[in-house]
């Protein structure tokens, strides 16, 4: 496999210092200036015609309600216009005050979140197709293989003083030899395998496993661990979080300490006991999505000699004002490997603070990095599903050179 080296992200410039300087002058005018977005929705399905309309994006922190974007009405076309936006790419979608009442397609399917670049004052416009409260519930199915177990329905988290299920993977033929196996540990467990207890769709991560295992890749115990649902900001989190928008603010106290002391002294050492595990560090990973990349990324650096290898998927590095600090502390303790994912449309601001801290933990450690940015890739689970077995097979082999992959 040919493996790349990435070049300093300025490196272009180093010839000609003009070129440096103009470059500069343009990225400050670009992280600085804020521009306008007129919204305005054309075709909407007549019922609920009297009903007020929102936008909840990335830019509200995905509130479905906010009256800051709630759309005015002029004859039959609704506008909004949001001001105070900087260049970089948003998603949204269209609501009515929930997302129990969010758009749908025609036939009350769900709809891609909206996604829109600009850098410039900008109108646009879109359709309604449906929304999703006109149409029945839609009937869900467990989709989890049968080699994937609830290993407990409350198991205790003492650091938590909590409660929470805990599945566990185990690779095909596990109860029939005596193979000892790795261990990978995945947060926001409703979402790994089971379509039913999924709330955006399901990882597919024992489908996936299950196909490389019968080509002949080494197999993995998986655990997973349910997030807290309202407590997941805080849990998933090792420092104080202040979210605001135009109107309120809430703050999330930081448990991320505690969730991971829990993986650390309770959960491993049990996982280790009933199971036929290697539980060296080289052997143990950890891995997550948004929040959850962001503990998983935590976890690797505050204990790195207990997790080896860590996969870091769209991470929320915006929500942790210290993980920088931390990163720039490193020394040649970490050494494992690292899997970087972002999608192109997730938002530039989401994707650069992913690319400094790559950076960063390649200049202050000697840890592997594997980063990949897929151009078309959304915040979504969909998105990670797509990439789980790139990540599974790179973690999984032996390799000591950065890897890393543009969106070419």
């Amino acid at each position: 496999m040919k493996q790349n080296i990435a070049p300093p992200a300025n490196s272009y410039f180093h010839k000609h210092c003009f070129l440096l300087c103009v470059a500069m002058s343009l990225l400050c005018f670009s992280t600085t200036a804020q521009f306008a977005v007129t919204i305005q929705l054309k075709n909407v399905p007549i019922a609920h015609n009297r009903d007020e309309i929102f936008v909840a994006g990335n830019f509200n922190d995905w509130n479905p309600a906010e009256n800051n974007c709630k759309f005015l009405k002029n004859g039959d076309t609704y506008f909004l216009k949001l001001t105070g936006l900087k260049a970089n790419t948003y998603q949204f979608k269209f609501t009515r005050g929930s997302w129990g009442k969010v758009e749908c397609t025609a036939k009350g399917a769900d709809v891609e979140n909206h996604s829109l670049k600009f850098s410039s004052d900008t109108t646009v416009e879109y359709d309604i197709a449906g929304w999703i409260d006109d149409f029945g519930p839609v009937s869900k199915i467990h989709t989890a293989s049968k080699n994937v177990q609830i290993l407990d329905t409350a198991f205790y988290i003492p650091q938590l003083k909590k409660y929470r299920r805990i599945w566990i993977y185990l690779p095909e033929n596990y109860s029939s030899n005596k193979k000892h196996y790795p261990v990978m540990y995945l947060q926001d467990g409703q979402n790994i395998f089971d379509e039913y207890t999924s709330a955006y769709g399901e990882w597919s991560v024992d489908e996936c496993l299950d196909s490389l295992i019968k080509i002949g890749k080494q197999g993995c115990i998986v655990v997973g661990i349910d997030n807290g649902g309202e407590t997941r900001m805080n849990e998933y989190n090792p420092y104080e979080f202040v979210w605001k928008d135009s109107t309120t603010s809430k703050i999330f106290l930081p448990q991320g300490d505690a969730y991971v002391s829990f993986l650390i002294q309770t959960l491993k050492p049990y996982i280790d006991k009933n199971y036929r595990t290697l539980p060296s560090k080289e052997n143990t990973i950890i891995a997550g999505s948004s929040m959850g990349g962001l503990i998983s990324y935590y976890a690797a650096l505050k204990y790195p000699d207990a997790f080896g290898k860590a996969g870091i998927f769209s991470p929320a590095f915006w929500t942790a004002g210290g993980i920088l600090k931390l990163t720039d502390s490193l020394d040649n303790t970490v050494k494992g490997k690292f899997f970087f994912y972002m999608g192109g449309k997730e938002g530039d601001s989401d994707v650069d603070a992913m690319i400094r801290i790559q950076e960063k933990i390649g200049k202050n450690s000697t840890a592997m990095i594997y980063s990949f940015i897929d151009p078309n890739g959304q915040h979504n689970e969909a998105a990670w599903r797509k990439w789980f077995a790139e990540f599974y097979n790179w973690i999984m082999a032996d390799g000591y050179n950065v890897i890393t992959k543009g969106d070419d």
